[in-house]
């Protein structure tokens, strides 16, 4: 599952840096937009010098499947924390 639609859009480095970014922005809390905001910045400066198609094609792939699991890491996140916030709200002497 993608994090976001659009990515089979995603073929240049281009593509993908707003693609992430936009990635970024449905993060719950600030800190954690900030937090892969800068990592994204970092490793497209590290990766700027790369000249190879097939390893520009894989760097995509993986950040896009790095970006999924971040994702999905937030949305059970999420859903563990409703279910936590559930079960202190029973009272099992009433």
């Amino acid at each position: 599952m993608a994090p976001l639609p659009g990515v089979e859009l995603v073929k240049t480095p281009l593509q993908l840096y707003r693609y992430l970014l936009r990635c970024c922005k449905v993060l719950p809390e600030k800190n954690l937009q900030d937090h892969y905001k800068h990592t994204i910045r970092q490793s497209f400066k590290v990766h700027v010098d790369e000249d190879s198609p097939e390893r520009i094609q894989q760097i995509i792939q993986r950040a896009i499947e790095d970006a999924d699991w971040v994702m999905e890491k937030q949305r059970e996140g999420r859903a563990s924390n409703f279910l936590k916030k559930e079960n202190f709200q029973i009272n099992p002497f009433q």
